[in-house]
């Protein structure tokens, strides 16, 4: 790992962290909240927003102009883009799961992830739960492990355990076999409880980059398997990559330990 990436993932850490932080403080004085606009006019009440988010990306935005105002910048609430083309592109989630955050629901989180030339190098999430059975950021960086708040983290899986979790938008009858389906609320956080052995598999529908490119990060440090629907059915993730600009990517996904996935691909083919 480079001195420069050490840099940056280390300030995907401090920001995943200023974002948790933010969240925390949020709740103690109930954060207004607002509704994003819907398809066929006035508000979709399925798409909440609250003070938070906005402020918190601000806050984001700010630090990283000052650290690397060479980096272009993608939001899920704002839609400045300080240096489109640059190689370096941070993604940000400032509360995923805003839902579940709203309503004090504690699966929420806030997902920074570092894109070079579309490869996610670096990321960092802060989950309103973990592992250790409290709030904390994972991290990680190419070439390293998983983190969490600076120690390392080895998933142990227990034998004994003969269905695990996988993460589906249906959390019903209707999901895949072989897996005690869950339905969490929020990307991010599949992601890194993938990475961190608490879930095996994940699928999700059309994500944003805001909502995987941390999450990806992690998950790769630990060497899990990230596959895309594409044109010619299910393939392995190289890079964000939509005709040149990022932020234009759109697929299905499907991730977690190698023999989930493929057998979750096998079973959609």
């Amino acid at each position: 790992m480079t001195e420069d990436l050490s840099a940056i993932a280390a300030m995907a850490r401090e920001l995943a962290d200023l974002a948790g932080r933010e969240m925390a403080e949020g709740l103690r004085r109930n954060p207004a909240v607002s509704y994003k606009p819907g398809a066929g006019g006035g508000e979709s009440l399925r798409d909440p927003v609250s003070e938070v988010d906005q402020a918190v990306e601000v806050m984001i935005r700010e630090r990283l102009s000052g650290a690397f105002p060479d980096h272009d910048v993608l939001g899920e609430e704002l839609a400045g883009r300080p240096a489109r083309g640059s190689r370096y592109l941070w993604a940000v989630d400032p509360v995923d799961g805003t839902a579940n955050y709203i309503n004090g629901f504690p699966l929420f989180s806030g997902s920074v992830g570092l894109l070079r030339d579309g490869v996610p190098v670096a990321g960092a999430v802060w989950c309103a739960s973990s592992h250790a059975l409290r709030a904390g950021v994972y991290h990680a960086a190419e070439g390293g492990g998983l983190f969490f708040d600076g120690e390392p983290v080895r998933p142990v899986f227990n034998p004994d355990v003969r269905r695990r979790i996988g993460g589906f938008v249906d959390a019903s009858p209707r999901s895949p076999e072989g897996w005690e389906a869950r339905r969490t609320g929020s990307a991010a956080i599949e992601c890194a409880f993938i990475a961190a052995g608490l879930m095996e598999v994940a699928r999700f529908e059309r994500p944003n980059v805001w909502d995987v490119a941390g999450g990806f990060a992690l998950v790769r440090a630990t060497g899990g398997i990230i596959r895309i629907l594409g044109e010619k059915g299910w393939q392995d993730f190289t890079r964000f990559d939509a005709e040149g600009d990022p932020g234009e990517w759109r697929h299905p996904v499907i991730l977690g330990r190698a023999e989930a996935v493929e057998r979750l691909c096998s079973l959609d083919a």
